[in-house]
């Protein structure tokens, strides 16, 4: 019979971990092609590929990941989990001993604003992938070998070159660009394919490499798939599934690059309380599978006995789920499955949980009849499960630096512009240098804002900031950045005095036009040359979240609290969570720069 594992309890934790590794989390009809046997069952024996398919070949090893000692939960960026900690994601060399994970990993499994989220395998090597809206680079791309700890290795999409307005020149693209994207791996010619549709501005695209950390090549699309999924058939033909309410599926031509031919598979039913998107495609066993979210209420998925093209049939998956681990939010949705080398299933998906944004959860999956049952403990989404049957690989990845000095010519993958940068206003090797790229008195009109995603729950982040080379009218500092934002920085006044100047009030509208410029909540006069900057961020949804203060220091020791606390804004309609922004502009003439010395977040 079909092997159903639905509750995992703390009390059944041992029991659950014992089924699922006797099932192998191998959905009826035998093995997946990373190995595990199935259960049998009336399903006929699998004659098809898995969700992932295996190079077969061999993985590149970690970029300089040392090993640490083990904990809970990892996360990306060296910011735990709930429950985690940070030793074991890239820790202190131990001598050459292995990491050691705890038997559980907490929810999410990166406290971080990772959106419509696909994650591949490429051998023992989990890919995952992200919307970035109009942040670039863009689409990054995370490596795990364990589906808990995580680094950032690099972005698929390099710039944002589709529309002018994409640069901040003239234009503005908020909250456009990149949304629900879709990230495989090729065997036959060994290549990573990311495909996406640039929301409202700049078509579709198709970009390649042969590594993750690139370089990616740019094609363009014959079609722009609104939340496509890519599949990468047994046979080597790549198919996508996408859509609005109504979900089509697109054969592809052999390079990917064009359309041979599309088909309406399914319409929304009417009883279903908005309409299916956000599409993740699968073939397994005999069946294909496309996982659709109703957002955000929860996830469906759609099974096909008859070929891509369907028909389809529907079944709720993990519909209004109540999410228990920590950062409250809705009902997870909107993420896709994968398979490990040992034959079992994962679910990903995000949860809403502003004002952090949507970060990553995971709950693993059985089969049940052909179709995927969500583990759940007690009835929700649990806040804790068995640690996957995989090697622990926390001592696998590496951690952005921190602090980071700007030492290397290159930015690490972690960092992103809001919008496209102006790259002969910006350099890193003896610190990060922003030469004043914007005549503006709009934070979200100034070009080369370098940004940071917070990670929860309580980051807070500090540069250190030599503004010796300002010129009058310049201003520059460190916000909170958001459609509701509120920034502490230093502003050079007309009679060459400096003061650190706290700023709230910082707002788009609902059409992301900058509806007010802010005001000065408080200021001091400074001098020296350097000051410290401090955000202190609370991003919880619960727990009396959702606040920013705000701290400078003259000497890097002792700091001082200047103006009022933000209250962030926890509304949906951004999409994107708070991030951390280093901005440099002027307000009467360019010339002036400023160096940032040095970038850190610590956790209360």
């Amino acid at each position: 019979m079909a092997c159903k594992v639905v509750d995992f309890s703390p009390r059944r934790v041992t029991f659950a971990a014992l089924v699922l590794a006797s099932c192998g989390g191998s959905p009826p009809g035998g093995p997946g092609p990373g190995g595990g046997g199935g259960s049998g069952g009336a399903t006929p024996p699998q004659t098809g590929g898995g969700p992932q398919s295996d190079s077969g070949g061999t993985v590149s090893g970690p970029s300089g990941g040392s090993v640490g000692t083990g904990g809970g939960s990892g996360g990306a960026g060296g910011s735990p989990a709930a429950g985690g900690t940070t030793s074991g994601a890239g820790g202190s060399s131990t001598g050459g001993v292995p990491a050691v994970c705890a038997s559980t990993y907490d929810n999410p499994i990166i406290w971080e604003d990772l959106p419509d989220l696909e994650v591949t395998r490429v051998g023992d090597a989990y890919y995952y992938t992200a919307s970035t809206f109009h942040y670039s680079p863009g689409a990054p791309i995370l490596r795990s070998y364990d589906l808990v700890h995580w680094e950032y290795v690099g972005h698929s999409v390099p710039v944002l070159d589709f529309d002018s307005s994409y640069d901040l020149d003239g234009g503005r693209a908020y909250v456009n660009g990149i949304w629900a994207s879709t990230l495989r791996y090729r065997e036959s010619n060994q290549t990573f394919y990311w495909m996406g549709c640039m929301h409202n501005a700049g078509g579709g695209y198709v970009f390649t490499a042969q590594s993750p950390e690139g370089p990616w090549e740019k094609h363009q699309s014959q079609a722009c798939y609104y939340d496509m999924g890519l599949l990468i058939d047994d046979d080597d033909k790549m198919y996508v599934a996408y859509g609005n309410d109504t979900i089509s599926v697109a054969q592809l031509s052999d390079d990917g690059f064009s359309q041979v031919q599309a088909q309406q598979v399914f319409d929304t039913p009417s009883n279903l309380s908005g309409p299916l998107e956000g599409s993740r495609f699968y073939h397994i066993g005999d069946s294909y599978y496309i996982f659709s979210t109703q957002y955000a209420n929860g996830e469906y998925v759609l099974r096909s006995t008859s070929g891509p093209f369907g028909p389809y049939e529907l079944q709720p998956f993990a519909v209004q789920v109540p999410f228990a681990g920590a950062g409250a939010g809705a009902s997870p949705h909107q993420g896709g499955i994968v398979e490990t080398q040992e034959g079992d299933f994962y679910y990903l998906g995000f949860n809403d949980s502003y004002p952090a944004g949507r970060i990553p959860v995971m709950a693993p999956i059985t089969w049940e009849d052909g179709w995927p049952v969500l583990g759940r403990v007690d009835d929700k989404w649990g806040a804790s499960y068995p640690f996957p049957n995989l090697p622990c690989g926390a001592g696998m990845v590496s951690p952005p630096a921190n602090p980071n000095t700007f030492s290397e010519s290159t930015l690490g993958p972690e960092w992103e512009w809001n919008h496209n940068p102006d790259n002969t206003k910006w350099s890193s090797g003896e610190g990060l240098v922003l030469q004043a790229a914007t005549v503006t008195s709009d934070l979200y009109s100034a070009r080369n804002t370098l940004t940071r995603r917070m990670p929860g729950p309580t980051p807070t982040a500090t540069i250190e900031l030599d503004y010796s080379s300002m010129q009058s009218g310049d201003v520059a500092g460190l916000a909170a950045l958001r459609d509701v934002s509120a920034w502490l920085g230093v502003k050079k006044g007309a009679d060459g005095a400096t003061r650190v100047v706290m700023t709230s009030g910082v707002n788009l509208d609902s059409s992301w036009n900058t509806s007010s410029t802010g005001s000065e909540v408080a200021s001091e006069a400074i001098d020296g040359g350097t000051i410290w900057l401090r955000v202190e961020a609370n991003i919880r949804t619960d727990a009396g979240g959702g606040t920013a203060k705000f701290h400078y220091s003259t000497d890097g020791t002792t700091f001082t609290e200047l103006g009022n606390t933000l209250t962030m804004n926890k509304n949906w309609t951004f999409f994107l969570g708070y991030r951390f922004g280093i901005f440099s502009y002027a307000t009467t003439g360019l010339g002036g720069s400023v160096t940032v010395k040095s970038f850190e977040i610590t956790q209360d």
